[in-house]
């Protein structure tokens, strides 16, 4: 008997073991299949929506076909506006450099651009010796260089002073700036003449035909206009700067040459190329106060030029032109990175 339970207790847990033991390995390998297969899938059909997204992106709209209606209404006329504004800005160079090459010396043969083309009128006005253009270019670079300088200089230190110190009298010198520029200049040519013939008398050296005095001029008729420029852009340098310099113990003039002018370079570019731009081209000032002909400027030379009813040298003229307009080229581009800048920075409180 007892063999008998042992026989049996021997077989139903042998059987029963081999049995389990089988069949937890049957559904190991099922699941094992079973799991392959379903990675196998998610596998394919991961590959089917990549297919899918690849042949019609998600997002990325239908190309429709071109139709002009829509796209003038949407960016096309700004291209044409754009267009008629270049040509519109170009045309008057392009016809003065072809005047500038036209050999014959009138403006009715230079109605047909480049009909011809010669380098008479350059060679004929620099070396003409009764036209001194060299020597007006010289003049020009001159006195516009000295102005820009000198008003970079007088109109920062008097929009600090305005910006920064609070003084007696401040708010009716800004008012009075204003007002000032209301007038045109031309008012006040006939009282600058006699201010510096009287001047001529006692200080020859910055009177009349002087370049002297004609930057003196200058000097104060754009120091209004600037130092109201540059006070607003002096106003959007943060007070706290200046405070904290005060506090290691640097007074005012340290404070405006190592930290604030650095600050508002982009104004100061901008004021010195409208100054220097507006010093090559002003003529009404510089023909009153500049008599003798190898001490005026190109604006007053040039004028000379076409100034004869009966012959006037317009391709001369021109070609003179061309050449007084390649200084302001190239100070523009040099200080370009200023401009955009130094214009708008200071129109917002």
């Amino acid at each position: 008997m007892a063999e008998q339970g042992k026989g049996n207790g021997n077989g139903r847990g042998k059987g029963n073991g081999n049995g389990r033991g089988k069949g937890k390995g049957t559904k190991e390998r099922g699941s094992w299949v079973e799991n392959l297969a379903a990675e196998g899938g998610i596998a394919g059909a991961a590959l089917d929506a990549e297919a899918e997204r690849a042949a019609h992106p998600r997002g990325v709209p239908l190309k429709r076909p071109f139709n002009f209606g829509r796209w003038f209404r949407a960016t096309g006329w700004r291209h044409i506006v754009g267009l008629v504004m270049v040509v519109f800005a170009l045309f008057p160079i392009v016809f003065v450099i072809s005047s500038s090459l036209n050999p014959n010396g009138t403006l009715t043969g230079s109605n047909a651009l480049f009909s011809a083309i010669g380098f008479e009128s350059y060679v004929r006005i620099l070396t003409d010796p009764q036209v001194p253009y060299p020597q007006w270019f010289a003049n020009t670079i001159l006195v516009a260089s000295v102005t820009a300088i000198g008003t970079v200089f007088l109109g920062a230190l008097a929009a600090y002073s305005f910006s920064r110190m609070r003084f007696t009298g401040r708010r009716f010198g800004l008012i009075s700036i204003v007002v000032v520029q209301m007038f045109p200049q031309m008012l006040a040519v006939v009282a600058i003449f006699l201010l510096m013939s009287s001047i001529s008398d006692w200080f020859p050296a910055i009177g009349l035909n002087t370049h002297i005095g004609l930057i003196m001029v200058y000097l104060g008729g754009a120091l209004g206009v600037n130092t109201f420029l540059m006070y607003g852009f002096f106003n959007t340098i943060p007070a706290s700067i200046d405070e904290a310099a005060k506090i290691d113990g640097a007074g005012h003039a340290r404070i405006f040459f190592t930290i604030i002018l650095r600050l508002v370079a982009p104004i100061l570019a901008v004021v010195a190329l409208l100054s220097f731009i507006f010093s090559v081209n002003e003529f009404a000032v510089a023909s009153v106060m500049l008599i003798d002909t190898e001490k005026q400027t190109l604006a007053v030379g040039l004028t000379k030029l076409v100034s004869n009813p009966r012959y006037a040298d317009w391709s001369a003229f021109s070609a003179g032109a061309v050449m007084a307009a390649l200084p302001v080229v190239v100070l523009f581009l040099w200080l370009q990175k200023y401009i955009v800048g130094g214009l708008t920075a200071g129109a917002v409180k």
